[in-house]
């Protein structure tokens, strides 16, 4: 399936890494392009994930005073310097 898009400005740069052997084909570069947009994707959306997850144990009272969480984490931090 051909699909024709309009790259505008960024035209240039397909073309630049395919003449510089960087790419094989203009095609190449946009899959890349695709692939890592899915990966950012898959990564924001995980973040928003454990964002919620935060946000329904606060709402849930399910808190962490700051100087015990404080304190849990230089624990932590101790262990993993050894």
């Amino acid at each position: 399936m051909t699909t024709t898009v309009e790259l505008g400005a960024l035209e240039q740069v397909v073309e630049h890494l395919v003449r510089e052997g960087r790419y094989g084909s203009k095609s190449e570069v946009l899959r890349t392009g695709v692939r890592l947009v899915q990966e950012h994707e898959a990564r924001l959306a995980a973040l928003l994930g454990k964002l919620q997850e935060g946000v329904n144990d606060a709402e849930a009272g399910r808190l962490t005073d700051l100087e015990d969480a404080r304190a849990a984490f230089a624990a932590r931090r101790a262990v993993d310097d050894e």
